[in-house]
This record gives structure tokens, C-alpha cells and sequence, in this order.
């Protein structure tokens, strides 16, 4: 029975899901019009442009979560977007591929690139900007703002069982 919020909401799934699931009322923003239409098909609700100004159209503390789950390496102003999901939210939710994990060190180490593989399946240059962040650089940045992490979730480079030892290097997925 909650207000959410996602940010780059892609085609809605998880608002879907949480509505199915768990009664919310959900509202994404994602760019790209053809996953709005995705939302749309799938009965979400969704502002189609950029998520910075879309935030600023609501009052403190409107919903109960925002979510940005793997939104935030294309993010142009991640610190910005973050103070403002917590101004609007009440919690937020993050989630994002940790680029400090060995496999990723390894790969453009021995390579010189970045791994292309099921999330990231484009070269560079296809893809949107990139802000590369690991779990060391999230969490420096969370204590300097003074932010609360409540809860952390690191999964292993498979993204399903959990990493409870040196996540800023074995965790592939954080939560």
C-alpha cells in the first residue's frame, strides 16, 4: 500500500509487479518513449523525459520509496538525482552493477575494455553515459553526504547468491 517512485522505470516490470504483488501505487520516469508505451501496455503509470525535472514536480516526501535500480550509471548528475529522491521519498532504494567486482577489474585490465555481456551488451559508444561506480565509491559518497544506508544487499557476480566477504571486490550486483 505504498507510493513509488522508479526512476528509469524501463518498461515497467517491476512497477508491475509491485502492484500485482504488493498494492502499490506506482509512477516511473524513464527517457525512452518506446518503454513508456511498455508502461502503458502494462497499466503503469509513467512520465515519459528526463528525471530531474519530472523530480522536482513533486512535494517533500510525496511516496514512501523511490527505487533506481541500475539507473544510476547514466545518470548526467547522480548526486543530484540522489538528494532529490530523498527529498521526494521518504526511503530509496538503490541498486547498480558494482564495477569495482575482479571480473570487471580483470577484464579491462587484460583487455583494455569493459565486459560486454548480458547487461552490458553494447560497446561503449552504443550505450548512454556511463558513471562507473563501485560499492567503496557509493559508500565514501553516502558518508560525506551524510546519508544512511539502512540495509545493504551484495550479490556474488551470478546477481542471486549473496557476497558476505570483500563485496567491493567479489559483489557483482548491489542492492
Amino acid at each position: 500500500n505504498s507510493r513509488v517512485l522508479d526512476l528509469g522505470c524501463g518498461r515497467g516490470i517491476l512497477l508491475e509487479h509491485l502492484q500485482r504483488e504488493k498494492n502499490v501505487t506506482g509512477i516511473g520516469v524513464d527517457s525512452a518513449p518506446e518503454k513508456i508505451l511498455g508502461c502503458v501496455k502494462r497499466g503503469v503509470s509513467a512520465y515519459q523525459g528526463d528525471i530531474e525535472p519530472v523530480l522536482g514536480q513533486f512535494p517533500d516526501g510525496f511516496f514512501d520509496w523511490v527505487i533506481c535500480s541500475q539507473t544510476l550509471p547514466e545518470l548526467t548528475r547522480p548526486a543530484r538525482i540522489i538528494e532529490e529522491s530523498l527529498r521526494v521519498g521518504q526511503r530509496l532504494a538503490m541498486a547498480f552493477v558494482n564495477h569495482g567486482y575482479w571480473l570487471n577489474r580483470w577484464n579491462m585490465a587484460r583487455y583494455g575494455h569493459r565486459v560486454i555481456n548480458e547487461v552490458y551488451p553494447r560497446a561503449w559508444y552504443h550505450s548512454n553515459p556511463s558513471n562507473p561506480v563501485s560499492v567503496r565509491d557509493f559508500e565514501g559518497f553516502c558518508r560525506t553526504r551524510q546519508f544512511n544506508i539502512n540495509r545493504a544487499v551484495y550479490l556474488r557476480g551470478d546477481w542471486r547468491n549473496r557476497c558476505s566477504v570483500f563485496p567491493n571486490l567479489l559483489a557483482g550486483y548491489v542492492l
